[in-house]
């Protein structure tokens, strides 16, 4: 084995994950001050605890990572794709290349942080130099703590505490490497990973309300900012970002998720907005802050997509598939099936309503059209998916494990700190949750946030005919089904505490 070098001027290996940009990318910048580099993404869905990615994220990948190759072919670096578990597939491409230095973004899942402390020690193992870099979040999770010294489990001291704090400006650009790399090692054929749809291509949609890629990103951002006068978008965001009619959102979402703007750029772009617009700017910095809190919660809860946060709601009725029936199962339930909420009225009914649902078929207006919305272009606006979530979970008596298993599959933003923890928001079993008897009535949130119909009657162009369905609940009964199990578990629970 030749014996790696990391001074100046030899070759850096930086290993791309969740971070697809080469603008504010603190590995690619550390890498470049080496000297030469050579960039690798690695599909790893084999690491033991890598939840593999859904069917609209793999579309997405697909086309981000064409758009990266692009994004560092600019800068002279080539991207080398390779598929396999980390563990094995980063030291054997740091040896190809002959890195003395290997380069990654942090990641704050448990399966990812127990692949990373393996491939860290592994690369150092053969005498390379591994660093690791702060890069997608604020804030280190473990850098924000109570005075206490344990995690914050309530938003509001939380964003209190975070707001306070300075955040770094984003970096400079990155500049054109002048050395080539002298050894590129062998790339896969991204078509190869059969990462977008076919038999049915399904993904038409996806590409019309889609542009992955950094450049897409940064000119969405952009556009929500808008000028610098109390016209923008940012400016209305406090009361448009509840009506789903109007293009009231930043649409920023997969942009974080897949990395192809940072968290600081977005931070710093609305900071100079303050003055022309003083509440949007304080609203959209606390829902960067709601997404940071999400990802804390995730560092110090790793297992948030499968289990509750408030352990008393392990006694709580929700319906799951039977194991061997379902992606999701009931081996971990304290209380029998058949002890469901009576909505349910068994495994055929369950489904009935599950499919329903997933459909956009359950007679809710508000809750198809958002249905619809996502199954069309991967994403569904944010007081639909509160509206969409609360029904599953509390009127169909159907677990937030399997919603969020839905969405982890339809959404092109889903990832895995965001998606459990809004469920388990909705669902009341998670951190600062919304009170369980608030239940989210789709008719009332029609009527308030889509008065005049506009978004419903785009994505239900049967409303008001023959073809749409009645409704497959009846909501007040539901309601109070629900209320009644959640007064048992807390009656349960104050016996277990007393």
């Amino acid at each position: 084995m030749t014996q790696p070098s990391s001074r100046t001027g030899a070759t850096s290996l930086v290993w791309f994950r969740d971070d697809l940009r080469v603008r504010d990318n603190p590995a690619l910048r550390a890498a470049q001050a080496r000297g030469r580099v050579v960039a690798l993404y690695v599909l790893d869905e084999e690491s033991p605890g890598i939840r593999p990615i859904g069917g609209a994220a793999r579309w997405w990948l697909h086309h981000a990572l064409e758009e990266l190759a692009a994004s560092l072919g600019q800068l002279g670096v080539p991207l080398v794709l390779r598929r396999g578990p980390a563990a094995r597939v980063v030291p054997e491409v740091a040896e190809e290349c002959r890195a003395g230095f290997v380069a990654w973004n942090r990641r704050y899942g448990g399966p990812e942080r127990r692949a990373d402390a393996a491939v860290k020690a592994l690369v150092s193992r053969s005498g390379r130099e591994p660093e690791s870099f702060h890069a997608s979040l604020l804030h280190e999770p473990w850098d924000v703590l109570t005075q206490q010294g344990t995690h914050y489990k309530v938003f509001t001291p939380f964003w209190k505490e975070l707001s306070r704090r300075d955040h770094r400006h984003p970096l400079p650009p990155p500049e054109r490497q002048r050395a080539v790399p002298e050894r590129v090692p062998a790339s896969d054929d991204l078509a190869t990973w059969h990462l977008l749809p076919h038999d049915p291509d399904w993904s038409a949609p996806l590409a019309e309300a889609w542009v992955p890629g950094e450049e897409a990103g940064l000119a969405v951002l952009a556009d929500f900012l808008g000028p610098d006068t109390a016209e923008s978008a940012l400016a209305e965001y406090p009361e448009a970002r509840d009506l789903p009619g109007r293009p009231g959102t930043s649409r920023l979402s997969p942009y974080l998720r897949w990395g192809h703007v940072s968290p600081f750029q977005v931070w710093h772009a609305v900071a100079e907005r303050r003055r022309a617009a003083p509440e949007g700017s304080a609203v959209f910095a606390s829902e960067l802050g709601w997404r940071e809190f999400a990802w804390h919660t995730l560092y110090h809860r790793p297992n948030l997509a499968t289990e509750n946060l408030r352990p008393e709601f392990d006694d709580y009725p929700w319906w799951l598939p039977r194991a061997g029936h379902g992606a999701v199962h009931d081996a971990d339930r304290r209380r029998p099936q058949e002890e469901a909420p009576a909505v349910v009225r068994g495994e055929r009914e369950a489904r009935r309503l599950l499919e329903a649902w997933r459909r956009g078929r359950t007679g809710f207006p508000l809750v198809d059209a958002g249905q619809r919305q996502l199954w069309a272009t991967g994403w569904m606006h944010n007081r639909v998916r509160m509206a969409s979530a609360s029904l599953l979970v509390k009127n169909l008596g159907i677990h937030w494990r399997v919603g969020e298993e839905w969405f982890w599959d339809t959404l092109v933003d889903a990832d895995a700190a965001n998606n459990p923890f809004n469920w388990q928001w909705v669902a009341g079993s998670g951190a600062d949750a919304a009170p369980f008897f608030r239940i989210f009535n789709p008719r009332t949130q029609q009527k308030k946030f889509d008065p005049d119909g506009t978004y419903v009657r785009a994505w239900i162009p049967e409303l008001g005919g023959g073809g749409y369905p009645e409704e497959c609940v009846d909501l007040t009964e539901t309601r109070t089904l629900a209320l009644a199990e959640y007064k048992a578990l807390g009656q349960a629970e104050g016996r277990r505490r007393a």
